[in-house]
C-alpha cells in the first residue's frame, strides 16, 4: 500500500518544507528591522535616528559610531555613509496605544511586545511593522505611512505642517531599488552642497583680491597729475 518503490512524490511536498523555514526567516528579518537598531543590534529606544537610506538606528549608537575613530568597527558597513551627526534625522514616532511592550509583570520583570508594532501612522493608524510601507521627512523627522502620503496629497506635513520636497521623502527600511534611489539621492545631495560652498569662497577671494588694485591704482592717479592740480 504505498512507499514500496513506485510511489511519485508530488512537487508541493518536496517543496513545502524550505517554504515555512523561509517564511520564518523573513518574519524575523522584518522584527529585525523595525525593532532593532541597524548598528548596535539593541532593541531601538527614543531618540531613535534615521539615515538618508532609511535604517533605523538609537541616537547614542550613531554618536558612538563617529567617535570610535579605530579603524575595525564592529557593523561599520550599515553606516559608513553616515559621516556626521548631520546625515541623520532624528525621528517624530507615533505611539501605538496598543503596543504592551516595556511594561512590568507581577513580578516585576519587563518584556517587549514583538508581536504589535510599537508606533502607527498618526494620519491613517497603520502599524509601522514592515507590512506598510513607511516613510519620514528629512526636514521635520515626522513618520507616516506611504498610503497617508498619497492620499492625503500636499505640499505639508501632514502631521507638523513643515513644508516639503520630493527629495525630502525617504522610505523606512525599503526595497533594493529604494535604497538605490535613495543613496542616489543622497550622493548628488552632497555633490550639490560642494559645490555650493566652492563658489562662495572664490567669490570671497576676488573680493578681497580686487581691492588691493584699485587701491593702487587711486594712489597712482594722484600721482600722475601736474603739481598745480595736486594742489
Amino acid at each position: 500500500m504505498g512507499c514500496d518503490g513506485g510511489t511519485i512524490p508530488k512537487r508541493h511536498e518536496l517543496v513545502k518544507g524550505p517554504k515555512k523555514v523561509e517564511k520564518v526567516d523573513k518574519d524575523a528579518e522584518l522584527v529585525a528591522q523595525w525593532n532593532y537598531c541597524t548598528l548596535s543590534q539593541e532593541i531601538l529606544r527614543r531618540p531613535i535616528v534615521a539615515c538618508e537610506l532609511g535604517r533605523l538606528y538609537n541616537k547614542d549608537a550613531v554618536i558612538e559610531f563617529l567617535l570610535d575613530k579605530s579603524a575595525e568597527k564592529a557593523l561599520g558597513k550599515a553606516a559608513s555613509h553616515i559621516k556626521s551627526i548631520k546625515n541623520v534625522t532624528e525621528l517624530k514616532l507615533s505611539d501605538n496605544p496598543a503596543w504592551e511592550g516595556d511594561k512590568g509583570n507581577t513580578k516585576g520583570d519587563k518584556h517587549d511586545d514583538l508581536q504589535r508594532a510599537r508606533f502607527i501612522c498618526p494620519v491613517v493608524g497603520l502599524e509601522m511593522n514592515g507590512r506598510h510601507r513607511f516613510c519620514f521627512l528629512r526636514c521635520c523627522g515626522c513618520v507616516f505611512s506611504e498610503r497617508a502620503l498619497k492620499e492625503i496629497k500636499a505640499e505639508v506635513c501632514h502631521t507638523c505642517g513643515a513644508a516639503f520636497q520630493e527629495d525630502d521623502v525617504i522610505v523606512l527600511n525599503g526595497t533594493k531599488e529604494d535604497v538605490d534611489v535613495l543613496k542616489a539621492r543622497m550622493e548628488e545631495r552632497r555633490l550639490r552642497a560642494k559645490l555650493e560652498k566652492k563658489p562662495q569662497g572664490h567669490q570671497k577671494l576676488r573680493q578681497g583680491s580686487l581691492k588691493k588694485p584699485a587701491l593702487i591704482l587711486e594712489r597712482r592717479k594722484t600721482t600722475w597729475l601736474p603739481k598745480a592740480q595736486q594742489q
